[in-house]
């Protein structure tokens, strides 16, 4: 007995003492900064951790995780997309115009702005899968287009909208929560199933691993990297209807800088820009840890442009702390 409790000791000083402690501080470190940023938050101000305000960060980081998780899938495949925010932007302003001038129904008008920006993000697939364009070239075009498609149909000014359907999406609680935090949810486990249970998701984890190898095995690479971009589109178009939603206004400002909070968000998770690495759980809890920055600056009304300082500040500080073996391929 003793010597199996001296064997014990032993080998927790050596896992306490090698690497294994770094690993594992490194494997998880975005949940370590997800707890202190939580605990920082709740001494900082005694309003933080509130009903209202929990559920006002819940429905503010809605649209962005929504987002995230496509930005998540079109990352794993070695890409990005540029044009997130200015997609949502243009789903936005279709949305309102379809349900303000059209009659056509409030789902018709749902499934065509989804159906729209799908097809939107589809241009930069075709650019990226079957023209061989940078992705950061296309969705750069992508975005000026998309952003100038809500201008044009806006008019250069924001739709207002009444509907009580449309008004309950983001507004709407069920069991006390908001509806679209449901909606973010659904998404994110939708995104984990096909990543863990589909040959789609695994073939997209193997094409941002080693592209070249998956393409002699005969799989149609470009058809996996046209179909992210789509999804992408399409998840954009559903934060547009939830920030049309929240505001009754279908504005082609909305999703401004949204693409680069959706990267910071993937890349806080732990996934590699490189493609191939990449976790949905750990986006979403990127994602939060945006938000929370974001919500504890407001509640010590701190302005806007220290804020940006301060993310940009912990995004360095969260890449870093991943390794230099976070940003390789695996």
């Amino acid at each position: 007995m003793q010597n199996d409790i001296i064997k014990k000791e032993s080998k927790f000083q050596d896992w306490f003492h090698s690497d294994s402690i770094k690993k594992t501080l490194l494997k998880y470190n975005i949940f370590f900064i997800f707890i202190l940023m939580l605990i920082a938050s709740s001494f900082v101000s005694s309003s933080f951790l509130s009903e209202t305000n929990i559920f006002n960060l819940l429905r503010q980081v809605s649209a962005l995780g929504i987002i995230s998780m496509g930005m998540l899938l079109v990352i794993l495949t070695g890409g990005i997309d540029l044009s997130v925010g200015s997609i949502m932007a243009f789903a936005s302003v279709l949305s309102a115009y379809f349900i303000a001038f059209c009659s056509m129904g409030f789902t018709g008008s749902l499934v065509l702005t989804i159906l729209a920006s799908a097809l939107l993000g589809g241009v930069a697939g075709y650019l990226v899968a079957f023209r061989n364009m940078a992705a950061f070239v296309a969705t750069l075009a992508l975005m000026t287009i998309a952003r100038g498609l809500a201008y044009i149909v806006s008019k250069g000014t924001p739709i207002m909208v009444e509907n009580k359907i449309l008004d309950s999406i983001a507004n709407g609680y069920i069991l006390g929560i908001p509806a679209s935090v449901y909606l973010m949810l659904g998404i994110f486990i939708a995104v984990t199933l096909l990543l863990k249970y589909t040959v789609f998701g695994r073939m997209l984890i193997a094409i941002g691993s080693n592209e070249e190898v998956v393409r002699l095995s005969g799989i149609k690479v470009p058809v996996y990297k046209f179909l992210v971009y789509s999804i992408s589109g399409a998840l954009c178009a559903i934060a547009g209807i939830i920030s049309t939603s929240r505001t009754g206004v279908g504005s082609p400002l909305v999703g401004t800088g949204y693409e680069l909070d959706a990267i910071a968000a993937v890349v806080i998770g732990g996934a590699s820009l490189t493609g191939g690495k990449g976790l949905s759980f750990n986006t979403l809890i990127g994602v939060f840890v945006l938000g929370i920055i974001g919500n504890i600056m407001n509640l010590l009304n701190v302005a806007a442009y220290p804020q940006q300082v301060i993310k940009g500040i912990i995004i360095v500080i969260a890449v870093l702390a991943q390794g230099k073996d976070s940003q390789k391929k695996v």
